[in-house]
């Protein structure tokens, strides 16, 4: 249980007769290397990929809750411009070039004191020497088991996860700029 991430890519397959052969789409969908029983390939309008997964990414999560939901948190699969995920990529690099890590001490979760007090748990770990920009940009949010809201080494590897998952769909080039395909974020909690 807990805060989990999806963006998906939907690429529009529809063989409509006025595109001719050369706008066509042949799909095939098999299971043990058999055709599909239940699938009609002919009736395929959509291909969806996921391109990106978050798990307790909290600062990503709510950075699309304010830019494409609208401060909205309810689940929702939302539509997401390439801009937009352009805007996240370029924050997720103005974090990662501005937060210097250092050798230090990490909270990892809790336990309970005598009188039933939570008592977090220290480990080594490492740290963010100064979070201002960290904060600023992609701050961390607090939520039902959405996981830590420190700023140190799980924040950033959060940060170069998404950066390592927009990167490619940022670089992808369509044809004659006609053709791209539609981007949707969802989170479960």
């Amino acid at each position: 249980m807990g805060l989990d991430s999806y963006l998906t890519k939907r690429h529009y397959v529809q063989n409509w007769d006025h595109n001719g052969p050369e706008g066509q789409h042949k799909i095939t969908v098999k299971k043990g290397g058999k055709k599909h029983p239940y699938i009609n390939t002919e009736k395929i309008s959509y291909i969806i990929e996921q391109v990106g997964y978050w798990r307790k990414a909290n600062c990503i999560h709510d950075w699309f809750v304010q830019n494409v939901q609208d401060g909205r948190d309810e689940c929702q699969e939302s539509y997401v411009e390439l801009s937009q995920l352009q805007e996240l990529y370029d924050a997720c690099v103005l974090v990662r070039d501005n937060s210097k890590l250092v050798e230090g001490e990490i909270q990892n979760g809790y336990k309970f004191g005598e009188n039933l007090e939570k008592v977090p748990i220290m480990e080594p770990g490492k740290t963010i020497v100064d979070p201002s920009v960290a904060k600023d940009i992609l701050p961390t949010t607090a939520g039902f088991f959405f996981g830590s809201t420190d700023y140190d080494e799980y924040y950033m590897e959060d940060i170069l996860d998404t950066i390592k998952i927009l990167e490619p769909e940022l670089k992808m080039e369509y044809e004659n700029g006609f053709y791209q395909p539609e981007y949707y974020y969802r989170a479960s909690w």
